[in-house]
């Protein structure tokens, strides 16, 4: 008896993680070995067999060209399973394998290789369709495989004509790497691809490879939880087009798990996605490209639904962190998620170079992208040279984004699309000249610098879900009129170059919207008048209540509108001035420089203490900006976490931020 309640403790303590194992991973080892620093394995797949909770592999020094597929979790956030790189050595998983043999065409600059297709065992990127929903492209040609000069992708060509004489594509943020192109075609048995790699580059002095895999690290299977990925360079995955509607694969991801830290990590070169904390493909896949029935709203909705049946909820799915990595040069995006990224947080990445080729696009692009970002956490960001900086789409519901930077992002830095909020946006600095698409209702920005423009824009014709407070639970489904929104201690200014149309509207984007006081909402359904300026009586007696021209109203005060940037025309205590803020970025070898000259208004503008209760609650939703846990927010914190003055906190995001000529260091590297 003694002797089975020994081993009953002992099964129990080694399922808690108390006898953890530390396993070994070197290029001199092998998977006959027992893992120890003396005799480590070869690969990290052969330690992910044997993992079990608590313990830890430490790789070292080397190029491991290998997909990790974790098999077994964690038990906990406090008895997880780590894989990280040995201290102080470089360590690399690739996705891809080196390719020798070029032989160079005649009279041209074109070299070629055949590889038989048993070079990809049982998965050739090159015979893969980049499809999915939402994803615009030039080519049906283009496959999720690609070709690599010294860690550098070459460029898809659709033609042989193309790799001798390349087209650039239109806005590509790479026009003299568009010079290099490879083209591939794939018969039962071989794959042939032409390259173009430069005048007098000979390709077999040079490191050259492809894509053989479709991920680096990530789950074959969904539920692997409580997982730490450390310290690793990862890179040259397949991964294929990752829309809401669809498996959401990555060089890097969960795969429908919870409990993820990634961090300290480089991850680059993805085809499309280099983090991945998105869904499964068991809840949909692909039904609006493929069927042509329903349209992708539809489809997304029922993608919502059947993951609920499936069990999407906080205590199965989410709660990722992902930190401190740098991420670049991923064709769709460096972070996406939809569901799976709920109650996340996402920080202090240099996010940069995301589909910075632009020979496709689509409505999933970003350097982050989000659907539902339930209660998720996005700060100390570096975002940069994207199409979009960070875009959250549907159920921005308790997200916070906060001392983030934006900057040379083309299309938006900032976009939220049909989500009701709450979602809070302070302390960033965004400096793209579209700062701001608000396309949903909900969100507060809160001692802000905006160098750009804001877009307003109602949706009337789609309906998307908001929840429960801090829960995945659904409440109801509506559309938006638009407004609800609210604005304070913000710096407005916009480059006196700047060539877009309407470029200094500023907050007075929303001059169409009724100024928020208690009681309005009441008003409206009653068609009480008394309080409501008149444009606003007039719109209810055409039938504004809840009906189709509904106005949800603006809580806007205290903001700082530089260089003739115009305010809301029903603000209280908004500073206007003509000074120009002269606001410029500057990077250099040591890190991220903001520059600004700021007027003495910013000295002159009553500001409140950003509170939960100074702020309210969402209209459709019913949520309070708060904490995730559900205490109370208080902004009293600048962008770099220091205190604040409640009593008359300072404009924008920098409490130190005094009149004249002002140089601040945000990132460094």
């Amino acid at each position: 008896m003694k002797k089975l309640i020994s081993i009953a403790i002992a099964s129990l303590l080694m399922a808690q993680g108390l006898f953890a194992t530390e396993y070994h991973v070197a290029k001199n080892g092998s998977d006959q070995n027992p893992g120890t620093a003396e005799a480590p394995f070869l690969t990290i797949s052969k330690a992910a067999m044997v993992l079990k909770t608590g313990d830890t592999v430490t790789v070292h020094e080397g190029v491991y060209r290998e997909w990790v597929q974790p098999r077994n979790s964690g038990a906990d956030v406090y008895s997880r399973i780590t894989y990280q790189a040995a201290e102080g050595e470089e360590v690399w998983i690739k996705g891809s394998e080196v390719v020798t043999g070029w032989v160079k065409e005649k009279k041209s600059d074109i070299w070629k290789v055949v590889l038989p297709n048993s070079f990809f065992k049982d998965f050739n990127p090159f015979a893969e369709p980049l499809v999915g929903d939402w994803l615009s492209q030039t080519s049906d040609k283009y496959v999720v495989g690609e070709v690599y000069l010294n860690n550098k992708s070459l460029f898809q060509a659709t033609s042989l004509e193309g790799v001798q004489n390349p087209e650039i594509p239109r806005n590509t943020k790479k026009p003299e790497d568009a010079k290099l192109a490879w083209y591939v075609e794939v018969t039962d048995a071989t794959t042939t691809i032409w390259a173009n790699f430069g005048p007098g580059v000979n390709p077999n002095k040079e490191l050259v490879e492809v894509n053989a895999r479709p991920a680096v690290f990530f789950p074959a299977l969904p539920g692997v939880n409580y997982i730490t990925v450390r310290g690793f360079h990862m890179s040259q995955a397949a991964t294929n087009w990752a829309p809401p509607t669809a498996f959401q694969q990555g060089l890097v991801g969960p795969h429908w798990s919870k409990g993820w830290i990634i961090e300290n990590n480089v991850i680059s070169n993805s085809k499309c996605v280099g983090v991945s904390l998105g869904k499964d493909r068991q809840s949909g896949q692909n039904r609006w490209t493929i069927e042509r029935e329903l349209v992708g709203f539809n489809r997304e909705l029922e993608v919502i639904f059947q993951a609920e049946d499936m069990g999407w909820k906080k205590e199965n799915i989410g709660s990722h962190i992902v930190r401190n990595n740098e991420i670049f040069d991923c064709e769709q995006a460096g972070v996406v998620g939809h569901l799976g990224c709920v109650f996340s947080i996402i920080e202090n990445n240099y996010i940069h170079d995301i589909n910075a080729k632009r020979q496709y696009a689509g409505a999933e692009v970003g350097c982050i992208k989000l659907h539902a970002a339930i209660d998720c956490i996005i700060r100390n960001n570096i975002l940069e040279n994207g199409y979009n900086g960070l875009w959250l789409d549907w159920q921005g519901i308790g997200t916070r984004v906060s001392s983030n930077v934006f900057f040379d992002n083309d299309h938006t830095d900032l976009w939220t699309e049909v989500t009701h909020g709450p979602c809070m946006v302070d302390n960033n600095v965004m400096l793209s000249p579209n700062a701001f698409l608000e396309w949903g209702q909900g969100a507060c920005f809160a001692h802000n610098i905006v160098s750009g423009y804001i877009t307003f824009h109602p949706v009337l014709d789609r309906y998307t879900p908001y929840h429960a407070p801090h829960s995945t639970k659904i409440v109801g489904v509506m559309n938006f009129p638009g407004g609800d929104d609210r604005y304070y201690n913000n710096i407005f200014t916009i480059a006196p170059d700047s060539k877009l149309e309407n470029k200094a509207a500023g907050t007075s984007v929303y001059d169409e919207r009724p100024p928020f006081y208690p009681g309005i909402y009441r008003d409206m359904n009653t068609r009480k008048t008394d309080a409501l300026p008149k444009s606003f009586v007039e719109q209810m007696a055409q039938g504004n209540s809840q009906s189709s021209r509904f106005a949800l109203a603006m809580h806007v005060g205290s903001n700082v509108y530089m260089n003739g940037v115009k305010h809301y025309q029903y603000e209280e205590d908004a500073v206007s001035t003509a000074a120009d803020a002269k606001i410029a970025l500057e990077k250099t070898a040591e890190g991220i420089f903001i520059k600004i000259t700021a007027d003495g208004a910013i000295n002159n503008v009553k500001t409140p203490l950003i509170t939960t209760d100074f702020l309210g609650k969402t209209y459709y939703s019913n949520g309070y900006y708060e904490n995730p846990d559900g205490t109370p927010l208080t902004l009293d914190k600048d962008f770099f976490g220091n205190a604040r003055n409640t009593s008359s906190p300072k404009v924008g995001p920098f409490e130190n931020l005094k009149p004249g000529e002002n140089t601040i260091q945000v990132w460094k590297f």
